[in-house]
């Protein structure tokens, strides 16, 4: 897998199953970014503690909130408009890309965040995935599944 998050969230994410599994998560209420990048940690060996979940949580919630979900619902709010409407369309496509963006810049802020964290001092990718996914209101344990096994290829 690619060494930095957004590379490594785009080949994960083009993975089948992928995008279904965190699209589950994320109407579940977790953050698809957050979800990358605890995949992104525990693939290179990074140790999960409840102070690296914190300020990763930390990083992603307000960017997530304030940027993320508002064009986020703009989007979906326009999308069956925007199927009799080009200009409505053609805008509603420009949010997907903002909204794109917008996650791209999440993944960079979290992988600032993470920067001097060593690598290969464990294997917790289940710890990582689990830790990200324990405040979600209604969890898609099978989703999960289909991610962890995604990023590990077993």
């Amino acid at each position: 897998m690619s060494s930095d998050l957004w590379s490594f969230s785009l080949t994960l994410y083009a993975r089948p199953g992928v995008e279904q599994a965190c699209l589950q998560l994320q109407a579940g209420g977790v953050s698809v970014c957050l979800l990358l990048c605890a995949a992104w940690l525990g693939q290179r060996g990074i140790a999960c503690d409840e102070q690296r979940l914190q300020q990763l949580r930390a990083v992603a919630q307000a960017w997530d909130v304030d940027v993320v979900q508002p064009l986020r619902a703009l989007r979906v709010r326009w999308k069956a408009a925007a199927t009799q409407d080009a200009e409505l369309h053609s805008l509603r496509e420009q949010v997907k890309a903002l909204e794109l963006e917008a996650e791209r810049n999440l993944l960079l802020r979290l992988e600032r965040s993470a920067q001097d964290w060593p690598q290969g001092d464990a294997t917790d990718l289940a710890i990582w995935l689990e830790g990200v996914t324990a405040h979600a209101p209604h969890l898609h344990r099978d989703a999960l599944h289909q991610l962890r096994v995604a990023v590990t290829g077993a």
